[in-house]
């Protein structure tokens, strides 16, 4: 892992830092897909992966592919063309998933807040009752804007109001950094993909069906511990999934949210102590496992995030479509938040700090 000690340290929203454990089960030799000694790692990922999402009879699927493949999977199998899908929006990634369910020929209707903010219940209960909806849709945390979704209300919201409509969460930006409980909270899917708090290179879309939304999505898996052909799976991956996996289940998962919490403080009152400014309106809407912050006045995308790669940390430039160019974001999940020791959390504010006074801003 020589290369892993020098090369930038991503602290993007995802992908993220990945442990050597983790890149170092990908080094197998060429595996067969239903070799005996793949078939049992295929099927505990399955099983820690219930733990993640704190359901006992979920169905995992877990599917080559991007997290925005999982906007396909539930177009495409839990909707009709000319159902209703009610979508809250919080950014860029509401938007796209909103574009999709209408490719897929759903009629959406949206509710949208400001940038930076989230709708309110009232807003939600006002939509939410005014037509039967198949399904609502919720961005946990848009990765535009780094504006947390109070996914537990709104399913309360549901349950009480339209209890027939399927809660579907889009998890990318949040499983393994923000608290979900599938079964608790009666939400029905959860997308994610690996490459962001799960710790895993790119690749695989996660998936969680409840057992009410598998009267509709249904598929065969290898927990059986069978070597059930349904596609070639990505094989390294899944190795790499299992480690990581293994590892996030082996302390309490409610450390590791006050992990991310505390992390994101911390990164937060940094920035905050610079008189910098954040997307999110309050620290109640903001993530855990990222943070969006404004220019300072006077400082462009090309002035700041160059110079923060030469000093050995990359973050991101703005995706929001109306202020792509006024804002960059910070990724904090995974290691770089659970092993302190690498002093990731450090060297980025760090990074930012040096480089903003190099650019002649002064804290205010």
């Amino acid at each position: 892992m020589e290369s892993q000690e020098n090369h930038k340290l991503c602290m993007i929203p995802g992908p993220v830092e990945f442990h050597e454990d983790v890149l170092l089960s990908m080094s197998t030799p060429a595996t067969s897909h239903v070799s005996p000694s793949f078939i049992p790692i295929f099927g505990e990922s399955i099983e820690l992966l219930r733990k993640i999402f704190f359901t006992a009879n979920g169905q995992p699927f877990v599917v080559s592919g991007s997290g925005t493949l999982g906007w396909d999977m539930v177009s495409s199998n839990l909707i009709e063309p000319g159902e209703d899908v009610l979508v809250v929006n919080t950014g860029y990634f509401g938007d796209s998933f909103a574009d999709c369910l209408g490719t897929y020929g759903a009629k959406v209707t949206q509710v949208k807040a400001d940038i930076g903010d989230r709708p309110t219940l009232e807003e939600i209960h006002k939509a939410l009752i005014s037509k039967r909806f198949k399904a609502i849709t919720i961005t946990h945390v848009d990765t535009s804007t780094g504006v947390l979704s109070d996914v537990k209300a709104i399913a309360d919201l549901v349950k009480q109001h339209s209890p027939e409509t399927l809660v579907i969460v889009d998890g990318v930006c949040s499983v393994g950094s923000e608290e979900i409980r599938v079964d608790e909270w009666g939400i029905d899917i959860v997308l994610t993909a690996s490459q962001k708090a799960i710790g895993v290179p790119p690749g695989l879309c996660i998936l969680i069906a409840s057992e009410k939304a598998m009267s509709v999505f249904i598929m065969n898996s290898y927990e059986s511990r069978k070597g059930m052909y349904f596609a070639t799976p990505p094989v390294q991956l899944i190795y790499a999934l299992h480690t990581s996996l293994k590892q996030i289940t082996s302390i309490p998962l409610e450390k590791r949210f006050q992990q991310h919490k505390e992390v994101s403080n911390w990164i937060k009152d940094s920035l905050e102590e610079l008189g910098l400014k954040f997307v999110p309106k309050n620290r109640e809407v903001s993530a855990n496992g990222m943070t969006a912050v404004y220019y300072p006045e006077g400082i462009k995308a090309t002035d700041l995030i160059p110079r923060v790669a030469e000093h050995g940390v990359v973050i991101a430039g703005g995706l929001h479509r109306k202020i792509a160019s006024q804002y960059f974001r910070v990724g904090h999940m995974g290691i770089s938040v659970t092993e302190p020791h690498r002093k990731h959390i450090e060297k980025t504010i760090e990074a930012l700090r040096e480089n903003l006074n190099k650019l002649g801003y002064k804290s205010k």
